[in-house]
């Protein structure tokens, strides 16, 4: 069975870059990340397409919707017309014109709700997705500054250009970026960046506390 927008999407934002490498063991973390990316990338293009797509769906369902409208309110002023001009059988037409109208409307109404809720649910989509790619990019930066410092750091004259050794050293440079990127110990750049987020949390918590606190205010100043 095809894999659904949502469910893709969902697998994307919480799958494991980790996981996918450990299960490609012949391949390089390098080129494993590069690919995911790619892969975050098609499926932001497929949203943004279905995304326009609902937006043109949305755009129709509004102008149909309006012009429907337009033409009830017509009608009423012509069955008034005809029936100061005695012309009861005309106005019983508009009338049977106005329920063909009325029967639509509700239909046209709950497509342009659902459109607008698939609206935001695409947009929610797009967005998860670029900050994914953003963290991807992060990881691939901080693997190849890891994998450069891996080499630096290794004694002169080793074989470096031995394929198991340079596998191995990607692996786990890869592995203390992932660790690094998952809250895990990692020394003090790991720690440091986990109290900013502490504290910027605290911050916006305080934020919507203060929030709640003046609305409140505010409703009993109007009461």
């Amino acid at each position: 069975m095809a894999e659904t927008l949502a469910s893709r999407v969902g697998r994307i934002v919480s799958g494991s870059v980790h996981a996918l490498v450990s299960a490609m063991e012949n391949a390089s973390p390098d080129l494993i990340l590069e690919q995911a990316i790619r892969e975050v990338e098609a499926a932001a293009d497929d949203v943004r397409a279905e995304l326009g797509r609902e937006i043109a769906k949305k755009h129709l369902a509004s102008t149909r919707l309006a012009e429907e409208g337009r033409r009830h309110e017509d009608l009423i002023e012509k069955i008034e017309i005809a029936l100061r001009e005695g012309r009861e059988d005309l106005a019983e037409a508009a009338a049977a014109r106005q329920l063909d109208i009325e029967a639509q409307i509700p239909v046209l109404e709950r497509t342009l709700a659902e459109c607008g809720d698939r609206e935001k649910e695409l947009e929610g989509f797009v967005a998860a997705l670029q900050a994914r790619r953003r963290e991807m990019e992060e990881e691939l930066q901080s693997f190849r500054e890891c994998c450069a410092s891996e080499t630096a750091s290794s004694e002169e004259g080793a074989a470096v250009g031995e394929p198991s050794r340079r596998a191995e050293r990607a692996s786990s440079a890869f592995d203390r970026v992932l660790e690094h990127k998952a809250g895990m110990p990692g020394g003090k750049a790991a720690l440091s960046n986990a109290a900013r987020l502490a504290e910027l949390e605290s911050l916006a918590r305080r934020n919507r506390i203060r929030e709640r606190i003046e609305e409140a205010k505010a409703r009993i100043d109007q009461g």
